[in-house]
This record gives C-alpha cells, sequence and structure tokens, in this order.
C-alpha cells in the first residue's frame, strides 16, 4: 500500500503527491467487516473533514463577525484561500495517525510522529501539499523530536536518511516520545483523534487509553490526556451502539468506569462529563469555541447535544461560534458523524468534499485492520495520579515516575517461525473488487506430511492453492521471528498476522534476499548499507531503487519483486492457527 507513506511527482522529492493525487492507487480491503461499522467509521472521518471544510475559511473570525455573516454552506476562499472543501491541520494529522494505524497495524507513536514531520516538512496529507495552519504547541512538539531523532541516530549509528523508518523494538523502547512541554492543552490533541477510537473501538480499555496517548506526545497536559481519552470513549460507544441519551448522560464515565482503568479523569473533564455543555443559549451561556482543548471539547458537545439530531444544523452551530471554527466543528463531525453514520451526511457536502475516494477508502482499511487487531495477555494497572510518564528500559515495560506508573506486564511477544512441517492452504473470499490473490487468506495446518524442506539459511514452505491446485514455494528465512516493534509501548499486538513483513530486521532482509539463489548474494551490501528493513522492504523497494542499487539484470529485478510481491501477499492476508510463543 505505497498509499501510506510519501509519494512525489519527482526523484527529487521537491514535489509531493496530494491525497486526490494518490487516491486512484488505493484498493479495497476485502470486504470482511461490518458494514454497519464501516458507515459508522466514514461518517467520523468524513464528517471530521466536513467540519474542517466548514470552518476553514472562516478560522479565526470573531463570533460578532459570524453573527452578522453566518456560515451555511461550504464555500472556498477566505483566511487560507482554499478551494470549497479542502481541509486544514485538523484533518491532515488525523490522516497521518490513521495511516500510521493502517501500515503499523498498532499504537506505535514514533511512527505517529514521523509522519506528523512528514506534514509539517513536507506536506504530507495536506490538502494544498504544503503545512500550513500548524499550532504552536504541535510546531513545537515535532521539532523537539526531529532533535531527538538527530541525536538518537549519531549515538546508534544510524543514517539520518533511515532514521524515519526506524522498526527495531530494542532501539524503539528507548526513544523517549513525549515530545510536548508540561501544561500544554491546546485542542490540537483532540483535532486529530478519531482513528484511534474508531480503529479499536472493539476493546475500549485499550481504545481509551491509546486515545489520551494520541494527543499526549505532542500536548503534555493532563487535561489534553484527558479530553482525549473521554471523548475516545464517546466514539467508542457509539460504534458499540449506544443511544445518544446514554452518551450525553450525566452519569456516562462512571457508567463505563472500567473502559478508563479506574483513573478518575481531570475535574474540569468530570464537569463537561457531568453536563457542562448543555446550555440552551450556547453563546451566551458561555460556550466558546476556542483553542483551549477544555473549551472546545465542551463547544463540539454542546453542538452534538442541541443539534436536533441533525449533522447539518450542528456542525453549523459548531462552526458559528467563531474564533478556531474548523477544529471546533471537525471536533463535533467525529463523534456526530459516527453517531449519525455516513449515510446520512448532507449529501450535497460530501459530493464536494476534497478527496472524498481517499478517505473513504481509508476508512474502509482502519474497519479491516481494526477488526483484525487483538490485544495479548494486557494487564493495566494505572495510578490514580498522573505526571507526565517516561518510558524505562526494563523487563515489565514499565512506564513510571514518582507521581505515576503505567505497568504493562510483559510476555514475550516474539513468535519464532515454527520449524515443523505445514501446509499452506488458500480459501478464496470474496471481493467488491475483481479477484485477486492478494485477497487469500491463508490458513496453516500443522502435518506430518513431508511437505516442507528446511534447509541451512531458510525455510521452504509449499502452498496448495485449493483454486487450482499448483504448488508455489514461500522462502521466508528460518532464523524470522515476529518481533512487534509495539513491545517497548505495550504487550498488544495483531497476533493473527504473524507474516509480518514489516518488523523484519536488515539481516532478515538480507537472508531473504540470499535465499533467492547464490547471484544474489552480490546485492546484499547494497540492502544492508541503505538500512533495508521489512519496512522499507514493504514501501520502499521498486524497479528503479533496484536499478540504484546496481541490481540492473532484468531477471534478477523481476524475482526480487515478484518475491517481494509474494511476502506482501502473506503479509496482508497469513493467519497463523499454529505458533510457537
Amino acid at each position: 500500500n505505497v498509499w501510506l507513506d510519501c509519494q512525489y511527482h519527482d526523484l527529487e522529492h521537491r514535489s509531493i503527491k496530494k491525497p486526490d493525487e494518490v487516491e486512484n492507487d488505493m484498493k479495497d480491503p476485502i470486504i470482511n467487516y461490518d458494514i454497519k461499522i464501516l458507515d459508522r467509521i466514514q461518517g467520523s472521518i468524513i464528517g471530521m473533514a466536513l467540519g474542517d471544510a466548514l470552518g476553514a475559511h472562516v478560522e479565526f473570525r470573531p463570533r460578532e463577525y459570524l453573527r452578522q455573516h453566518p456560515v451555511e454552506d461550504l464555500i472556498g476562499g477566505g483566511t487560507w484561500g482554499l478551494n470549497k472543501g479542502q481541509f486544514t491541520d485538523d484533518t491532515s494529522m488525523a490522516l497521518c495517525l490513521a495511516n500510521s494505524l493502517i501500515a503499523r497495524r498498532d499504537f506505535l507513536p514514533y511512527d505517529q510522529l514521523v509522519r506528523y514531520k512528514w506534514w509539517h516538512l513536507n506536506g504530507y496529507m495536506s490538502s494544498t501539499g504544503q503545512c500550513f495552519d500548524i499550532g504552536a504547541a504541535t510546531s513545537d512538539s515535532l521539532h523537539e523530536f526531529t532533535r531527538r531523532q538527530k541525536e538518537f541516530a549519531e549515538k546508534n549509528s544510524i543514517p539520518l536518511d533511515k532514521i524515519d523508518y526506524l522498526s527495531d523494538e530494542n532501539l524503539l523502547k528507548t526513544f523517549n516520545v513525549m515530545c510536548s512541554e508540561e501544561g500544554v492543552a491546546g485542542n490540537g490533541a483532540l483535532m486529530r483523534l478519531a482513528p484511534v477510537p474508531l480503529f479499536f473501538y472493539k476493546y475500549p480499555n485499550e481504545a481509551v487509553e491509546y486515545s489520551g496517548f494520541s494527543g499526549q506526545i505532542t500536548h503534555g497536559d493532563k487535561k489534553a490526556y484527558d479530553a482525549c481519552r473521554y471523548y475516545g470513549a464517546l466514539i467508542v460507544a457509539t460504534l458499540q451502539g449506544e443511544t445518544k441519551d446514554k452518551l450525553l448522560d450525566n452519569d456516562f464515565y462512571s457508567k463505563h468506569i472500567n473502559w478508563f482503568n479506574n483513573k478518575p479523569l481531570h475535574s474540569d473533564i468530570i464537569n463537561i462529563a457531568q453536563g457542562s455543555y448543555k446550555k440552551e443559549r450556547g453563546y451566551d451561556d458561555g460556550i466558546r469555541g476556542k483553542g483551549y482543548i477544555v473549551s472546545a471539547l465542551e463547544a463540539a458537545l454542546w453542538a452534538f447535544w442541541s443539534d436536533q439530531d441533525s449533522f447539518k444544523i450542528g456542525v453549523l452551530a459548531a462552526v458559528n461560534l467563531g474564533d478556531d471554527t474548523d477544529t471546533t466543528a471537525a471536533i463535533y463531525g467525529q463523534l456526530a458523524g459516527a453517531y449519525y453514520g455516513y449515510k446520512n451526511l448532507p449529501q450535497q457536502w460530501i459530493e464536494q468534499i476534497y478527496a472524498k475516494k481517499y478517505l473513504e477508502t481509508l476508512s474502509k482499511w482502519i474497519a479491516y485492520q481494526g477488526q483484525i487487531w487483538k490485544p495479548i495477555n494486557i494487564s493495566l494497572n494505572l495510578s490514580t495520579e498522573y505526571n507526565h510518564p517516561i518510558i524505562e528500559d526494563s523487563t515489565d515495560k514499565s512506564i513510571k515516575d514518582s507521581h505515576s506508573i503505567i505497568k504493562l506486564n510483559h510476555i514475550s511477544n516474539i513468535i519464532t517461525l515454527p520449524q515443523s512441517n505445514f501446509i499452506i492452504s488458500l480459501d478464496n473470499e470474496t471481493s467488491d473488487k475483481s479477484q485477486s490473490n492478494i485477497y487469500n487468506k491463508l490458513s496453516f495446518k500443522n502435518t506430518t506430511n513431508n511437505k516442507s524442506t528446511i534447509q541451512s539459511d531458510r525455510t521452504e514452505l509449499l502452498i496448495d492453492k485449493t483454486s487450482d491446485k499448483k504448488q508455489e514455494k514461500i522462502i521466508i528465512p528460518s532464523s524470522f521471528s515476529h518481533q512487534s516493534t509495539s513491545n517497548y509501548w505495550s504487550t498488544y499486538k495483531y497476533t493473527d498476522q504473524t507474516d509480518n513483513l514489516v518488523t523484519w530486521s536488515v539481516d532478515n532482509v538480507c537472508q531473504w534476499i540470499e535465499s533467492l539463489g547464490k547471484n544474489y548474494y552480490i546485492y546484499i551490501d547494497a540492502f544492508r548499507k541503505d538500512y533495508i528493513d521489512g519496512f522499507r522492504l514493504f514501501t520502499f523497494i521498486n524497479q528503479y531503487i533496484l536499478t540504484q542499487y546496481g541490481i540492473t539484470n532484468q531477471e534478477h529485478q523481476r524475482n526480487i519483486l515478484d518475491g517481494l510481491q509474494q511476502l506482501k501477499q502473506n503479509h496482508m492476508s497469513v493467519r497463523w492457527s499454529s505458533r510457537k510463543v
């Protein structure tokens, strides 16, 4: 899925491709997700983008101006000179976050920060191809992240042009991703939140905790952390089918206290959870669409509470509060869009939203990958006190300081490829697209037959395709082990997709290249020198890059690319029913 990463119009990487320029490269995942859930996910993602786009042209306008000139429709121009339907930083950062969850199939804050940096420096996921409207807190945190990356690269002898693709768990767990100063409580943490609860909604404890952490890496105040946890819980409850009355119940928090790992919310967020936003006169009663996260949360919930069960009424009310118009409306759109669903959003606006196909397809991948992801052996013992958690390098994967501890009891997350015999049978699944082998689901069955041979440097697994009975070989390094890069952060992982190419080390990749034949050994140095691990192999290697590495033999290029395509197919579809942990 090359669309997940930076794509450029030129070899010099001076002109980045915008979302609407890569959306035609996107393919739908296999259809084995809940259509009703997809409707809510698409509603949330596109509802957020609509709110952002509706408020963009009047961003920073005061309430008095909007009393006289209320926003009633999508309009271009204004503050940023955007075309009708284009979005700002709110949606761009949410897309960065969503792409990270999909690409890494897990919650990996380091990768999230990398993508935010790409947006900041290169315009990745921007509707204009350039970063604009970035908040001061986010900018400061990303500058700090870049500084830490440079120090980290020098300390660990990693080339600077490879540091963004770091996937070694032993290195990642030593990188401090908390890049914000303490006391930072802007609404930038909340405006991008939606992908996290949408992705992890099946597991409310993890969804709520990750929601908080997703904001905390750039906004370090407890109010920002808890605002994201509370709003994430509301989105999770929406996807789980709770009614609007239950969502807006003043006792929602106490009734879902187990979702919050029994950690109390900040008193300002508790006040909102208990209904402080339920003010009939809205602005005249103190509701404000400001950049402070507490005000933004209260304003978005006021718009949802008072919208008369109409997304259009609610999102326009959020915009017309004035001030940070796009962000207030984007936050409203995340929850209201999830609640009302994609089918109930204003159709005329949907047709005008920028990069509609990108947003629709991205939502499908969130639904697909989210239903696959599973936690393993979870134990969250969380304190009632809060401070900036710092990740320590310890066996227990503790995140702690003198006032708080988040202890994630560790069970090894390393799965070694079994050295027993397997038959891999492919069961075809239907797709709304034309059939492709990439959508075949692999199921591994233990067998006593001698259907695989183990050689000194590789394991050969025979594929028995039930569709045509043709046998093919997959070559996988026998020393390969599944090492989730999320270990430094938690003990969660997707356990039913263990053939995870993106977690291969550089050594694994070099071993795979060598397994293609003795004539390929000469290429290993180029892969090692350029620090090509599994993630870079998955996202970076193509015919042009192979030529740059001195691989000009067309047969060798074809064999490498064909083998890589097979690995990608396995990465997308392998399910292990037998594994050694």
